[in-house]
């Protein structure tokens, strides 16, 4: 089953870099009583995710703050290294978005947000979606027909799509 709106998010462990190293947290932990953005890359470091999405979001913080989101959160099918090596490299970390890895896919594939793309290297990735979340529901959920695609998105979509 795909995720939809008013649905609640399943719970799941993801994993970033803590101070101490690998930190596991859980979705419920992240979402439970607050408002935030979730949004999903096919992969860390691939063309669109890094020149597009990531910016994309780096870009609207500011209006998402001013619209009561608490947190945003980039989620990809990798491990907590490279999501932090790669928070680092596009600035995203400094910007203060959240980056978080779901290692095993276990996460997206509650969702029925993943997909394989044997041609292209990817297996077991998620879709590129973005969706707001309040206290654990999804309130928009705005999914990518392609990987390749990022518009209804990127930060601006979703903004759009908030009203």
């Amino acid at each position: 089953m795909t995720i939809s709106v008013g649905d609640k998010l399943p719970d799941a462990m993801l994993v970033k870099m803590g101070d101490e190293g690998p930190e596991q947290v859980s979705v419920s932990t992240l979402t439970e009583g607050r408002n935030v953005v979730i949004f999903a890359v096919p992969g860390a470091y691939t063309g669109v995710c890094t020149t597009a999405h990531v910016p994309s979001f780096i870009r609207t913080q500011d209006q998402f703050k001013d619209r009561g989101v608490e947190e945003i959160i980039c989620v990809s099918v990798n491990d907590p290294f490279v999501m932090s090596n790669w928070g680092e490299a596009t600035g995203a970390t400094d910007a203060g978005i959240t980056m978080v890895g779901d290692a095993a896919a276990e996460f997206t594939k509650a969702l029925g947000m993943d997909f394989t793309a044997p041609p292209a290297g990817l297996i077991n990735r998620s879709k590129r979606y973005a969706m707001l979340v309040m206290d654990g529901e999804v309130k928009v959920l705005n999914v990518e027909d392609s990987p390749g695609e990022c518009g209804i998105s990127a930060g601006e979509g979703l903004l759009d799509d908030m009203g």
